[in-house]
């Protein structure tokens, strides 16, 4: 079995745990394999999309409380990152009229920025656009909602991790373009459950962060930075394993580990040298933790 660099972190860029979930049990299953960092991204752990700013503020802090019950029980780094999803405004949009909806994303967004702020979560996400057809309400709500979101990812200085359909290369520029009307340089942007790779010119600088199938990851593993690997986790009872099994990204690392120390050392890229790209900081390894 290849052994990994005793330094190298192995980070889970996007993955969701749930109270009603495994939890802290994934994440022990994910430490077992090698992992030693999880970005930890919110979700509805009510069912329905919340319709007020409370509802969003628990939901909020059920994600931090995860966060610290993981790090408590695991030693696993859990970096959360919070964000109304962008798929509740259609819900939003039918109960409350698009500009009820609108605000009330707005002040979800506030409030995760202020939290980034306060070095409680590190990024806003997920954010973006449904990633189906909409009626033109919803669409037009979402991208008001999204171009507030890369305006809060600049105040708070810190990066937007983006839901939406698969890109196009002209979808990435787009996205990109929205970026840079709000001044958050497109390197802050990840395209969270990306499928497809894409060159730094095809991606607009954007950071892909890729979905850590076998083929993928191994089409991408000699790519320059930044590119992340993710599962996006579900830890939903009514669907085990999906989207991938949160020990995926750390048996991903070991299988390519297993052609040398050369390539061992190019996971530095979506592990380190990424995160310090889009991050502004690098993941410490807590040797303990393997």
């Amino acid at each position: 079995m290849a052994t990994l660099p005793s330094d190298l972190p192995v980070v889970d860029h996007h993955c969701h745990l749930s109270p009603t979930g495994e939890g802290v049990r994934a994440a022990a299953r994910f430490r077992a394999a090698g992992g030693t960092h999880l970005f930890l991204a919110t979700q509805n752990y009510r069912g329905a999309p919340p319709l007020h700013l409370d509802d969003y503020r628990a939901q909020f802090e059920t994600t931090l409380d995860l966060a610290r019950q993981v790090t408590a029980a695991t030693e696993v780094i859990v970096y959360p990152v919070l964000a109304p999803y962008p798929v509740d405004l259609v819900e939003a949009v039918r109960r409350l009229g698009r500009h009820a909806a609108v605000d009330l994303h707005r002040s979800a967004i506030d409030l995760a920025g202020r939290l980034v702020r306060e070095r409680r979560a590190f990024a806003l996400g997920e954010v973006g656009l449904p990633h189906f057809a909409v009626d033109p309400d919803v669409e037009s709500a979402a991208d008001e909602v999204l171009r507030h979101a890369f305006a809060t990812a600049r105040d708070s200085d810190c990066p937007a991790v983006v839901h939406s359909a698969d890109l196009t290369p002209e979808g990435y520029r787009h996205l990109a373009d929205m970026a840079a009307s709000a001044s958050l340089p497109p390197h802050r942007v990840v395209k969270h459950y990306a499928r497809e790779r894409r060159s730094a010119e095809e991606s607009a600088q954007i950071a892909p962060s890729y979905v850590a199938r076998r083929e993928l990851v191994q089409a991408v593993a000699r790519d320059p930075p930044p590119w992340f690997l993710e599962t996006d986790f579900l830890d939903d009872p009514r669907r085990p394993g999906a989207v991938l099994d949160l020990a995926t990204v750390p048996r991903r690392a070991v299988a390519l580990a297993a052609a040398g120390a050369e390539a061992a050392e190019r996971l530095r890229v979506p592990f380190e040298t990424s995160v310090e790209r889009v991050y502004g900081w690098r993941p410490e390894v807590r040797r303990s933790a393997r």
